[in-house]
């Protein structure tokens, strides 16, 4: 018996000596007749929860919840994917607001301006220039004029925006805003439209070269491209237009251009 009696005893030290974790939680009191030989031996009445390989973690990345979300995810997919292939009128409340959805555009800049109001410093991903000079040109109300000159083509005679002839070699950003799309359009050549945080948008055409990229967040009077300028002339033109919703408005109405 006293043999034994050691033989316990050895191998309580040895474990003692080998655990690594030092959290540990009280058991529930136990009576003596359920106790362990251990117990009965001196041994701790302390139960190490010790994680072995691949146990806990991060709750956001247990497999188990990653896999319910996986699935989660496909039979989402699949429901709609069945919404739209039977075109039911049970399912059309469900196919319009589907559709409605996924046609809506995000508000980036809607949501950088909330954020700004908000916490009183903007998104750290979002590129923007500390260094920039203020703009000369930004007139003392709300906006900034894209580029000082004079109107050549009025909204009435163009229907949508103005044409106007500049000595400044620069075209500026009227509002902060995300790019929304650079492209080449037709008569308006190179063209940079800007999406506003009222959800109003602005266009900048007839470009020489444009300064910034689709998605990228600009900021009231920053540069957004260089004008057309024709050969032999010192005078460059650009078009400038002003979207609200599905109207465009008059440019005029909102900034002067001389």
């Amino acid at each position: 018996m006293s043999n034994r009696a050691n033989e316990i005893r050895r191998r309580i030290e040895k474990r003692k000596r080998a655990r690594y974790s030092t959290s540990v939680t009280p058991r529930k009191a136990v009576p003596p007749f359920l106790a362990s030989d251990e117990e009965r031996y001196g041994g701790s009445t302390y139960s190490s929860f010790d994680g072995g390989p691949g146990e806990g973690g991060h709750p956001l990345f247990r497999k188990e919840v990653f896999l319910f979300k996986v699935l989660l995810s496909a039979i989402l997919v699949l429901s709609i994917g069945i919404i739209f292939k039977n075109q039911s009128p049970t399912f059309e409340n469900v196919r319009h607001f589907v559709t409605s959805t996924m046609e809506t555009e995000f508000q980036f800049a809607a949501v950088t301006e909330w954020y700004k109001d908000t916490f009183g410093s903007p998104l750290t991903l979002i590129p923007i220039n500390q260094n920039k000079e203020e703009s000369n040109t930004a007139t003392p109300g709300k906006y900034a004029i894209p580029a000082a000159g004079k109107v050549t083509e009025s909204f009435e005679a163009n229907g949508q925006g103005v044409i106007v002839e500049t000595d400044s070699k620069v075209v500026e950003s009227m509002n902060s805003g995300y790019v929304k799309e650079v492209s080449v359009k037709g008569e308006l050549g190179k063209t940079v439209v800007i999406k506003h945080s009222d959800g109003s948008e602005t266009w900048y055409g007839n470009l020489g070269s444009v300064d910034v990229r689709l998605y990228d967040y600009v900021e009231k009077g920053q540069e957004v491209g260089k004008v057309e300028e024709p050969e032999g002339d010192n005078k460059g033109t650009y078009y400038f237009a002003i979207k609200q919703g599905e109207t465009f408005i008059d440019p005029i109405q909102v900034i002067k251009f001389e």
